[in-house]
């Protein structure tokens, strides 16, 4: 499966979350740093949810960017 992931820069570090896995995040130092941690952070989140017996939520958010006249 392929899920969106939301990077944000923030003062020294980076944060990412998942839109379709409420409570799936990650930081990291860089940005190869938190593409990896997500990356290991949507493993876990899984592995959980089915050992939990939750349905895992299909992959439903895109990513688009959007030109802004300014």
């Amino acid at each position: 499966m392929r899920y969106a992931v939301v990077i944000e820069k923030a003062i020294g570090n980076y944060s990412a979350y998942v839109p379709d896995l409420p409570g799936c995040i990650a930081t990291g130092q860089t940005l190869g740093e938190v593409e990896s941690e997500i990356s290991e952070a949507i493993a876990f989140h899984i592995e959980g949810m089915i050992e939990d017996g939750l349905p895992v939520p299909p992959p439903t958010s895109q990513v688009e960017y959007v030109e802004v006249a300014a």
